[in-house]
């Protein structure tokens, strides 16, 4: 998923770029890394687990460019993005289940956790599965959050132009 954001002042910012470009791009990273922070958390408390595996994927990275700052929020794992999203009808590989079930439900018995996995496979190959949206939702409960952030970087960015440092 891809967010633009559209930031109010954005004429202001501009023309700070052009006086102070180093301690712009130094604002804007810290916003970035802030809003990122914001956002990695709570995806991570939406994020369903079993093992922990998928919320332990979650990362957030931010790297400063030549014309501002980038963030990033994600997973390096595909099976997150079914997480998200849910799949349609499939039948799944009952051993990817088995240790769901091992860690979900607690069952013990391996006669028994390939018999529930099996199960399991059946309905998804019937049903698919509903997508949880963490990221989607995380989104839509922060974009508040996040904007707040920005406007926060641009006073201190006019703050710093007015007092002279760069």
């Amino acid at each position: 998923m891809n967010v633009p954001m559209e930031i109010d002042g954005w004429q202001a910012l501009d023309a700070a770029w052009r006086q102070a470009p180093e301690m712009v791009r130094e604002e804007l990273l810290a916003a970035v890394t802030e809003a990122d922070q914001l956002l990695e958390r709570e995806v991570k408390d939406k994020t369903p687990t079993a093992t922990g595996v998928s919320r332990a994927s979650i990362f957030s990275r931010e790297q400063a460019l030549e014309s501002g700052a980038i963030g990033v929020v994600g997973t390096a794992l595909p099976h997150v993005a079914y997480v998200e999203l849910g799949t349609k009808p499939h039948f799944p590989p009952v051993e990817a289940l088995e240790d769901w079930v091992r860690a979900k439900l607690r069952i013990s018995d391996e006669k028994k956790i390939h018999g529930v996995a099996l199960a399991i496979a059946r309905k998804i190959a019937v049903r698919g599965t509903l997508g949880v949206g963490m990221f989607h939702r995380t989104w839509a409960q922060q974009q508040a959050g996040v904007l707040r952030i920005f406007a926060a970087a641009q006073i201190r960015i006019a703050a710093r132009l007015a007092g002279g440092r760069s």
